[in-house]
């Protein structure tokens, strides 16, 4: 079986990985590479393995939340859809089942909000693993920077994250400290509503209700 260790290893992979953040950099994005496909990883297994799944598809979803980004090397539009297929393609050359890629795949291709619905487990726990994943070492822009903009503001603003299914797993809770110093509530809100309401539906998906938590105040 292709095992994470094998994907994380690759040297092709990790091409990828690196040219396609290097194309976020250039654009002005936030940084999506090493550190961020490893924290969505680490994440998405925490959830699908705190909710009891089998190790299988802990493993799997491992995967797709390291290759999830790859696509942002063809563009940035329509990441989620050319990552799959790469993905797709990578993948059946490594010699994985078509029943593992095609769980793998599909997570990737509905990760992203707009085009992106939780059609799947996997899929579920990828989305709640990305969209979670704001921070302040994120940010590459300096502040006086002509690039400087909300989403470096907001990324920038956020001191600590943490995403934790309570004990009951009955809800999934996003909790945020925020230094308003640098962006409103209202600014985190303005950009990302849509990525908040897709969590809320990838944790409907797996019986959960999602909560998000700013300074200590439940704002969903």
């Amino acid at each position: 079986m292709i095992t994470f260790k094998d994907i994380r290893d690759n040297r092709d992979i990790q091409i990828y990985i690196r040219h396609a953040d290097e194309s976020m950099r250039a654009l002005g994005y936030t940084e999506h590479g090493f550190a961020h496909v490893t924290s969505v990883a680490e994440t998405a297994a925490y959830i699908l393995q705190t909710m009891g799944y089998p190790g299988r598809e802990v493993e799997l979803v491992r995967i797709a939340g390291y290759m999830h980004d790859i696509g942002n090397l063809v563009n940035r539009v329509g990441h989620s859809q050319s990552g799959a297929t790469m993905t797709m393609r990578i993948l059946d050359k490594l010699g994985m089942p078509a029943d593992e890629i095609a769980s793998v795949v599909t997570a990737i291709g509905n990760h992203d909000e707009g085009t992106g619905e939780p059609v799947s487990e996997l899929a579920a726990a990828l989305i709640l693993a990305d969209k979670s994943d704001v921070r302040r070492s994120r940010v590459r822009a300096s502040l006086r920077a002509e690039n400087y903009d909300i989403h470096d503001r907001v990324n920038y603003s956020v001191t600590k994250a943490e995403l934790k299914i309570n004990a009951d797993r009955t809800a999934v809770r996003l909790s945020l400290t925020v230094d308003t110093h640098y962006s409103s509530i209202m600014d985190y809100f303005q950009i990302f509503m849509e990525r908040m309401t897709l969590c809320r539906q990838a944790a409907k998906q797996l019986s959960l209700r999602f909560e998000l938590f700013i300074n200590g105040q439940q704002l969903v």
